[in-house]
């Protein structure tokens, strides 16, 4: 009894061990979500999840609703702004736009153009700053277009009372809720609700879920192939790599591109890791690192600019997990 006791202690304390690696892992930037030169400026910001996403709103606009929801025609010269992939780059562009402060709401038109991209890795990258582990998780939300989920990306952070990672979507403001009339808990959001990639896979793949109602909810871009490339990217993210939602490399299969069996395994084994990813992470890193159909590359495919384009500062990594 006395050496079963032992071992049950020995367990906990390296599954604590464990957890804490983990969660040091996601407290820290990388050149993604690092403020850079503009670490000052986040500082004294609040901690509280609903005035950062409230801070967050009003420095972004969403290019796919600006005219609809907001009445502002994008510039075709700021179209661009929606292709920015780093926190330090949004940043860069946003305080030429107004110089003011983080925390000052700006007008609509001074707002940075940007996609769910933005405003997820925004979060990510202020809670980081804090040392707040935070993760940003690629999926689908069945909120935007029901009963089809749409290809979208949120902020996972770790609640440390509550001992556990909650999602929150800080893209909708009470506009976006208005017009889409959102009812659920945008700072905890259910995971039936918004699915990672992972879950969204499984579902499918064990005939629980429909794959033609997983997709992009413009142009008829729906199935397992955009499933499976939502899962690298997510895979890729889980590494602290958070790409754009139409970046493409490795294992990302072509557009209406039918999968065949050495595929499915391959993914079937990647949603495997990341349903579980606390308890698979050690895994899921060496496969990401050592497997260059996952890990992201210098340079990739932009699918909507169909052109090749770097990714910027790729290799240059300021925590690493081991």
């Amino acid at each position: 009894m006395k050496n079963k006791n032992r071992l049950l202690r020995k367990s906990k304390e390296v599954d604590m061990a464990a957890r804490q690696q983990l969660l040091n892992f996601y407290s820290h930037p990388t050149e993604m979500s690092s403020t850079g030169k503009y670490a000052v400026w986040f500082n004294g910001l609040p901690n509280n999840i609903g005035e950062l996403t409230r801070i967050i709103q009003g420095l972004l606009l969403h290019e796919y609703v600006a005219s609809d929801f907001y009445s502002f025609a994008i510039p075709k010269q700021r179209k661009g702004e929606t292709h920015l992939r780093s926190i330090e780059s949004m940043l860069d562009t946003l305080f030429k736009i107004d110089n003011q402060p983080i925390s000052i709401t700006r007008p609509v038109n001074k707002r940075l153009i940007g996609i769910c991209h933005h405003f997820a890795l925004m979060l990510v990258a202020i809670l980081r700053a804090k040392g707040i582990p935070a993760r940003y998780r690629c999926g689908f939300g069945n909120y935007f277009n029901p009963p089809y989920f749409e290809e979208h990306v949120v902020c996972e952070y770790w609640n440390a009372p509550e001992a556990r990672w909650i999602i929150v979507d800080p893209q909708f403001d009470e506009v976006w809720r208005t017009q889409l009339k959102i009812e659920h808990n945008i700072f905890n959001v259910p995971r039936d609700r918004f699915l990672m990639a992972g879950e969204a896979w499984i579902q499918c793949r064990s005939g629980s879920a429909d794959p033609s109602k997983f997709g992009i909810f413009k142009g008829n871009l729906r199935g397992l192939w955009l499933i499976a490339g939502e899962l690298i990217r997510d895979v890729a993210a889980l590494n602290k790599m958070e790409m754009l939602p139409w970046d493409v490399w490795g294992a990302i299969p072509n557009p209406n591109e039918m999968l065949n069996d050495e595929q499915l395994a391959f993914f079937d084994r990647l949603a495997a890791l990341t349903r579980s990813v606390d308890g698979s992470f050690t895994k899921l890193h060496k496969l990401y690192e050592n497997d260059d159909r996952l890990h992201v590359p210098n340079v990739v495919f932009n699918g909507v600019l169909n052109r090749t384009e770097a990714v910027q500062n790729n290799s240059n990594v300021l925590c690493s997990f081991s």
